[in-house]
């Protein structure tokens, strides 16, 4: 019998490196791209003239960023929203999606509609904003954290990962050495999920590290975060450069300036979840893929 024809071993892992070679630089050229272009004279890239590497090189836009009053505390706001927004969070998601998990649990096919309808509906930002202000949260950061401390999706997510990756075997047997359910969730359960709890440790520090407009509504500029402050910036740069146009010679150099603030603006606001993202990389895919699994 003729063996089938077909490509090789060799063959196919060729064609599948050249494939995921060209994907990653299509979705890795774009940033690239950005941190050349903050490094290089706006003119310059605007005339096609940067692709690899800086073409007129200057440090123009970082220097302006970093002179400014409100960089400092803004990422210092930033930081400390992440961090407390981030534990509030995953905190909330575990108590909520652990009980969910259970499926013995009275109630849990109507609660589990409960959830679902906030995913589909919502109030919309007027009552929302109403809420918030009568329950006196406004000008708090506490107003970041309580309105949306449960992502619904994320919570199904972590919840079908209890269901599915966490041997209920291993439950009854820390239950039937005496542990309490509490116990059993603290050194049972916890141990057992980091990968997810590293996905979604991700996704609510990019979340929380990324969000500017719940900061905009209800802080009244008071304690604003890094992308808020950069967003001021970039509106009083383009304002400074619009009433420039009547000096002479002013609006080039100003506008010069603004469009380098643009580049170098998202390098400084991404930076840090590029420098943190390295470090949970290796729980990521497999945490996202199980929880992902239906129950």
């Amino acid at each position: 019998m003729k063996k089938a024809s077909g490509l090789s071993e060799r063959t196919s892992d060729i064609i599948l490196i050249v494939i995921c070679t060209a994907v990653l630089l299509l979705v890795a050229y774009p940033l690239y791209y950005v941190v050349v272009a903050s490094f290089s004279d706006p003119y310059e890239v605007y005339a096609g003239k940067t692709f690899l590497f800086p073409s007129g090189f200057t440090l123009d836009g970082y220097k302006a960023v970093f002179l400014n009053d409100g960089i400092v505390s803004g990422f210092l706001n930033s930081v400390k929203y992440t961090v407390i927004g981030t534990v509030f969070s995953v905190v909330m998601l575990y108590i909520t999606a652990y009980p969910m998990a259970q499926r013995d649990l009275p109630g849990r096919k109507a609660l589990s509609i409960f959830f679902l309808i906030t995913m589909y509906f919502g109030g919309g930002l007027v009552p929302t904003y109403l809420v918030v202000k009568q329950t006196h949260l406004v000008g708090s950061m506490w107003a970041l954290f309580l309105p949306g401390g449960v992502a619904v999706g994320n919570m199904i997510i972590v919840r079908n990962y209890f269901q599915n990756s966490i041997p209920r075997d291993l439950v009854e047997a820390a239950q039937i050495d005496g542990c309490s359910k509490f116990r059993t969730f603290v050194s049972v359960v916890i141990p057992l999920s980091m990968p997810i709890l590293a996905v979604m440790v991700v996704f609510s520090m990019v979340a929380y590290w990324n969000d500017w407009f719940t900061a905009l509504i209800y802080l009244g500029g008071k304690g604003s975060p890094l992308p808020l402050v950069m967003r001021n910036i970039l509106i009083k740069s383009s304002a400074t450069a619009s009433q420039a146009s009547t000096i002479s010679g002013g609006y080039a150099e100003l506008n010069k300036l603004t469009e380098l603030l643009k580049f170098c603006s998202m390098i400084v606001a991404a930076l840090p979840m590029l420098i943190v993202y390295p470090f949970v990389q290796k729980y990521f895919e497999k945490g996202f893929m199980a929880g992902a699994v239906k129950g």
